[in-house]
């Protein structure tokens, strides 16, 4: 997914949070911490194929993505051409690897948040991206949320909050931010075009933003599959014996 695209509208701050606001009627914390709990058990793993859009420092990019998930730490990224694929990206618990088959250069590292952003631009740890990618906000079960309107939000331990933005009426979240300790948004995304699969609704559009970095990346799935069997070897890449190997550090940060 390194580089991806001509991207996306921005994803609008976060109201001004007023913890005084009531909950809409008839909704509780436990409600909305429900929601949650429950879309956490019913999305397990996805198989996609996927539009990329990406726009940041680096350039607008737009490129064609077959993606595999599989909670909570394992996913394949594949950048496809009409001749095949230019890049492929497995990333499991203890590995990030990325084959360029058309230079013939492997490169692999430590599982890592930094390293996953060398090759995603994604700035997640695993857990949160395999969340963010088969649609859930890439927030923990915690005991710690409360509801102010239709949102739920938490301190993070005393270092901003985060929030999580709901539509009562499909009981689905559409907008999750990271806030700073100055309240503003440092990471945000926004959960959009919702189908029905055999687990529940699924958003086939998902948008990410992090605004000190200035990047957004928008992926549009194309009649994704949820929680499909998806064999653990396709997320480990070995060496071809043809290619040359160069340390992940040379993707630069």
């Amino acid at each position: 997914m390194v580089g991806c695209a001509t991207v996306a509208r921005q994803i609008s701050s976060p109201p001004e949070l007023d913890l005084g606001q009531p909950p809409v009627a008839g909704w509780t914390t436990e409600k909305l911490v429900g929601i949650l709990a429950q879309r956490d058990q019913q999305f397990q793993s996805l198989r996609s194929l996927a539009s990329v859009h990406y726009r940041g420092p680096e350039g607008n990019q737009g490129f064609q993505e077959a993606v595999l998930v599989q909670r909570p730490d394992k996913a394949r990224l594949e950048t496809l051409t009409l001749l095949g694929a230019i890049l492929i990206v497995t990333v499991n618990a203890d590995q990030i690897a990325g084959f360029h088959p058309r230079e013939g250069l492997y490169l692999r590292g430590k599982s890592s948040k930094e390293n996953l952003f060398r090759y995603t631009r994604i700035p997640l740890e695993l857990h949160e991206m395999t969340r963010l990618l088969i649609g859930l906000p890439p927030v923990k079960n915690s005991a710690d949320w409360q509801i102010t309107g239709s949102s739920l939000y938490r301190e993070l331990s005393g270092q901003g909050k985060e929030i999580v933005v709901f539509d009562l009426a499909r009981e689905v979240p559409i907008r999750w931010y990271r806030l700073g300790s100055d309240g503003s948004p440092e990471l945000s995304a926004a959960f959009e075009n919702f189908s029905s699969t055999p687990v529940g609704l699924f958003p086939s559009k998902i948008t990410l933003e992090a605004a000190a970095q200035k990047r957004s990346l928008e992926i549009v799935y194309q009649e994704p599959e949820v929680n499909v069997e998806i064999a653990p070897s396709l997320f480990v890449q070995e060496k071809p014996a043809s290619a040359q190997e160069v340390p992940i550090e040379a993707l630069g940060r």
